[in-house]
C-alpha cells in the first residue's frame, strides 16, 4: 500500500437514483469488492444484499434479554412473596402464578427493549460525531437526493486507480476521495 493510500479511507461514487446506486453495488460485489458502504436518503429495497449485508443476532440477543426480563421479574416476586417475607392473608397460597404475570410482562418488555436499544447503539458504533465520509463536498446531499457508494481502502481489491477506473466505469456524478 503506498503512502497515499494509506491516507485515503476510500472512494467515493455519487449517483444521481436509487437505481444507479443498487446496479452500481451489484456490480461492485460482483467484482469482488467487500469492504462498502451505500448511503441513500431513503431506503432501497435489495440494497443490504447488494453490497453483502447480512442479517445479524440481534433478534437472538432481544430473545435473551426477554426471557432474562421474564425470568427476574418472576423470580424476585417469588422470592419475595414466598421465601423472604410471606404473608398469609386469608388463607390463600403464597405462590399465585396469575398474581405474578402483569410485572413479569413488564420486567420482559423493559428488559426487551433497553437492552435491544444499547445492542443497536453498540452495534453500530454509535454515537459517532465524526465519519471520514463526512469530508467529501456534497456528501450533506446524502440525507437530501443523491446516492453514494464507497469502497474503503481496507478491502483487498482496493487499488487506488483499478477502483478509481472502475467507479468511473458506472457512469456516477463524481467519484471522489475520501481521506482520513
Amino acid at each position: 500500500m503506498s503512502e497515499t493510500e494509506s491516507d485515503t479511507y476510500g472512494l467515493m461514487a455519487e449517483f444521481e437514483t436509487p437505481e444507479e446506486l443498487l446496479e452500481a453495488a451489484k456490480l461492485a460485489y460482483g467484482k469482488g469488492y467487500r469492504t462498502m458502504d451505500a448511503y441513500s436518503p431513503l431506503p432501497i429495497h435489495g440494497l443490504a444484499a447488494a453490497i453483502g449485508f447480512h442479517r445479524t443476532n440481534l433478534p437472538i440477543l432481544t430473545f435473551i434479554l426477554a426471557l432474562t426480563g421474564a425470568i427476574v421479574g418472576y423470580g424476585m416476586q417469588y422470592w419475595i412473596q414466598v421465601i423472604d417475607f410471606p404473608v398469609n392473608i386469608g388463607g390463600r397460597p403464597l405462590h399465585s402464578g396469575p398474581m405474578f404475570i402483569p410485572v413479569t410482562f413488564e420486567l420482559t418488555i423493559l428488559f426487551a427493549a433497553v437492552g435491544t436499544f444499547v445492542g443497536l447503539w453498540i452495534r453500530n458504533g454509535l454515537p459517532m460525531p465524526y465519519h471520514p465520509v463526512f469530508n467529501v463536498a456534497g456528501f450533506e446531499r446524502a440525507s437530501q437526493d443523491r446516492f453514494f457508494l464507497c469502497i474503503e481502502s481496507a478491502d483487498p481489491l482496493f487499488d487506488a486507480e483499478g477502483t478509481r477506473s472502475f467507479l468511473g466505469g458506472l457512469n456516477p456524478v463524481e467519484v471522489s476521495t475520501v481521506d482520513q
